[in-house]
């Protein structure tokens, strides 16, 4: 990661409305590790947009 790029994070609730997931989904991934999170306080979390693609995979097509 060069210096000049930032980190992109978005609330579980963006996460959930892009892809279509529900929040408790998102968090029952987040406890069994499948998908990584980082907390800012005791109650925010925000997870990697680039994590949640990435937990997304495409099925083979017939």
């Amino acid at each position: 990661m060069s210096q000049n790029s930032r980190r992109e994070f978005e609330s579980l609730a963006a996460a959930a409305e892009r892809t279509g997931l529900s929040i408790k989904t998102l968090r029952r991934r987040i406890s069994n590790g499948t998908l990584a999170a980082y907390r800012s306080g005791p109650r925010i979390l925000r997870v990697d947009p680039n994590d949640v693609d990435n937990m997304m995979v495409r099925l083979p097509t017939r």
